[in-house]
């Protein structure tokens, strides 16, 4: 990676200040075209099983090479297994994707992560891991929820298999620069409100759309109370409010979470790196287009009760009556939510009786938030009704768990410990609900049939999927 323009290459001179955002894009476009379109250099791509295989065969059928193998690492995640992997994956789509990745890897020369490995996991956890996600880079995936990335000072976003292609063959892809948003977080976070239920309160004020055509940085004095665990969180559900991209301008959190990371530039590299890292934050006086300001203090628990994570409210709040809605799509929209979902307006949240439960995926799959979960599922047990499942987001994140003894708890309690991958968050998988089941998950999308067909997904944080689990039904985690 000694070639990444994010180290490498001297910072566009601009006497005008710039944000974190135009000071990456700056430093990666190419060329200019005449339609405002730019070419963007790509420093590092993530290779999953479920978007690749076009793109390897478009390389096939042209016969091209990938520009820069080593600027590539693939893993299955998507379609894996969280069961049972000691036995020989099942006839049947997740197997021929996972042998193709395999195949396609070692053809093309990209490291491969097996499933077996101890640095498997998933695309969005493992990359910060192995410290192949840096401050400065780009970085894509063939997934929306690359935008996790952005955690680091990155510009990190999703892509279609077009599109990767195209980064494999090039390392560059054309793109529009976005317009700039900065959300503002102030204020300490109350007991047992975590920042899943900041983001979620964040999508339900500016909506779904809210982030269209934007690239979103956090700051403020709550972003940078945050570990790094959850400013991962924080950019990974920024898809959901319609950016592509959410950034946190590094610091010194994050060159420490980086430093000594198994791909992290080491000796007189990570000195020049760190120099050039500490140059990102945006400009005091830089301008954004929109700018939006969120006092977290004054925050409750929020519970998704529709088919979008725009459609969310506090726990402690009834479900909406689309009759006080004044726009008729909308109205229209969240009568439908509610008939998939099954609720009636007015109805409480706390107390909605629950199936399963789900604790993982690349939103809340981190040993943080293992160990807000266990902390609830201590000493208690899950109700006799409800099946929970708990899916680290990776092999290392597995291991630091059962090290603490997070796995006794989990299991004492009676939810199933498994390996890593999405598992239920995206139902391509053994992993999902029955229809007409309603689960507590940690996930980030809520959409009709996400977790599996006719399925009921209740968005939420981590200690609240664990706790109701144990009470088995939806209940505010502030009176457990």
């Amino acid at each position: 990676m000694s070639n990444d323009r994010s180290s490498h290459r001297a910072e566009t001179a601009s006497a005008a200040p710039r944000t974190l955002y135009d000071k990456v894009w700056d430093s990666h476009v190419v060329k200019t075209y005449d339609d405002g379109n730019c070419l963007l250099y790509i420093d590092r791509h993530l290779v999953q099983e479920v978007s690749s295989p076009q793109a390897f065969a478009g390389l096939v059928a042209a016969n091209r090479t990938l520009r820069r193998p080593s600027a590539h690492i693939a893993v299955a995640d998507h379609a894996v297994p969280t069961m049972g992997r000691e036995k020989p994956l099942p006839e049947g789509l997740a197997k021929r994707q996972v042998s193709r990745l395999a195949q396609n890897a070692e053809r093309f020369g990209v490291n491969y992560i097996r499933m077996q490995d101890h640095r498997h996991g998933i695309v969005h956890v493992i990359g910060p891991e192995l410290g192949f996600t840096l401050p400065g880079v780009t970085l894509v995936c063939g997934d929306s929820h690359t935008s996790t990335h952005g955690a680091f000072g990155a510009i990190a976003f999703g892509i279609g298999a077009s599109e990767v292609e195209c980064a494999m063959a090039t390392q560059a892809l054309r793109q529009r620069k976005q317009k700039r948003m900065r959300v503002t977080l102030g204020g300490a976070l109350p007991h047992r409100v975590a920042v899943k239920d900041v983001v979620l309160a964040l999508i339900a004020r500016i909506g779904a759309a809210g982030g269209v055509g934007y690239a979103i940085e956090y700051a403020g004095s709550t972003v940078g109370a945050l570990s790094m665990e959850a400013r991962m969180t924080l950019c990974n559900m920024t898809i959901e409010a319609g950016s592509r991209i959410g950034m946190v301008a590094p610091d010194e959190k994050t060159f420490a979470y980086v430093k000594g990371r198994l791909l992290a530039p080491t000796g007189l590299a990570w000195d020049k790196a760190l120099a050039s890292w500490r140059g990102l934050a945006s400009d005091p006086d830089a301008v954004f287009d929109k700018e939006v300001a969120l006092d977290v203090s004054v925050l409750a628990p929020h519970v998704s009760w529709g088919t979008t994570p725009e459609e969310c409210a506090p726990v402690d709040m009834p479900v909406p009556d689309p009759a006080a809605e004044r726009d008729p799509s909308r109205r229209a929209r969240m009568q439908r939510s509610l008939d998939y979902m099954g609720l009636k307006p007015g109805a409480p949240l706390a107390g909605l009786p629950i199936d399963r439960a789900f604790i993982g995926s690349c939103t809340n799959g981190r040993i943080e938030d293992l160990r807000l979960a266990a902390a609830v599922a201590r000493g208690r047990k899950v109700a006799a009704h409800v099946a929970g499942i708990v899916v680290p987001g990776s092999a290392s994140v597995r291991l630091l768990a059962e090290a603490e003894g997070l796995d006794r708890i989990f299991r004492d309690a009676g939810f199933e410990w498994r390996d890593s991958g999405c598992s239920m968050c995206v139902a391509m998988n053994d992993d999902r609900l029955n229809p007409g089941e309603r689960c507590a998950s940690t996930s980030n999308r809520n959409f009709e049939g996400r977790q599996g067909r006719g399925g009921r997904t209740h968005l939420m944080s981590p200690a609240m999927a664990a706790a109701a689990a144990i009470a088995g039904c939806i209940v505010d985690i502030r009176d457990l």
